[in-house]
């Protein structure tokens, strides 16, 4: 299980986690919205903590760009400027970078083009976009919104195996009532290996060996 932390106080839990529990490894992020609003202070905090303690982490990230809140282009220009650093010490660290891109999908691949390997947290742009995302060898990660979103069913159908990942997002997006759990990714895995017409043992092994590999678990 991969934990995403988007600030100090949740790259903080995700560190502890770790510690008390072996199958819980921990992605330290910059949360967009930290860089379009925080302070140079506060931004700098958190990529200090993460420089501070990525041997202990399999991934940096989420980070990226989420223009659904932004109101002008100077915050999201604030936006990508602090992205850039978090890009920067992905590529520094050796380190697989989770993005977060909302309604900025294709921006997001632009900035991060020379990173080795990329995973696109919780994916709901176009398929066009997808198209090019693994194109650039990158990866799909669809969230349990998968279970009842047409459009993520169409994004399911078309991913090639070999580029993707599932996801809870939790406590987010859940496929059943009340908050999602880590443990309902068990939804998700029927409903794309029927959109793929392939056995669900098939989807939950290859999913399970894309994400061993890329985050080297």
């Amino acid at each position: 299980m991969i934990n995403s932390g988007i600030s100090i106080k949740g790259n903080r839990m995700s560190l502890e986690l770790t510690e008390k529990h072996e199958d819980i490894h921990a992605a330290l992020g910059l949360s967009p919205d930290i860089g379009r609003g925080g302070t140079d202070d506060a931004i700098n905090s958190v990529l200090a903590q993460i420089e501070a303690n990525a041997e202990k982490a399999v991934a940096i990230g989420e980070a990226g760009l989420d223009f659904q809140d932004c109101k002008t282009n100077e915050e999201k220009e604030r936006q990508a400027v602090s992205f850039k650093k978090v890009i920067e010490l992905a590529k520094d660290l050796e380190k697989p970078l989770v993005v977060h891109a909302r309604m900025a999908e294709a921006e997001v691949l632009e900035l991060v083009r020379n990173v080795d390997t990329v995973i696109y947290h919780c994916y709901s742009g176009s398929p066009e976009t997808m198209r090019e995302i693994v194109d650039a060898g990158y990866y799909i990660s669809l969230a349990t919104l998968v279970c009842f979103s047409e459009h993520h069913q169409a994004l399911a159908a078309e991913v090639p195996p070999e580029n993707l990942l599932l996801e809870t997002d939790s406590p987010f997006l859940s496929p059943r009532k009340g908050r999602n759990e880590p443990a309902y990714i068990v939804d998700s895995i029927p409903v794309v290996a029927q959109l793929k017409e392939m056995e669900p043992a098939e989807i939950a092994r290859i999913v399970t060996e894309n994400a061993r590999r890329v985050f080297k678990i």
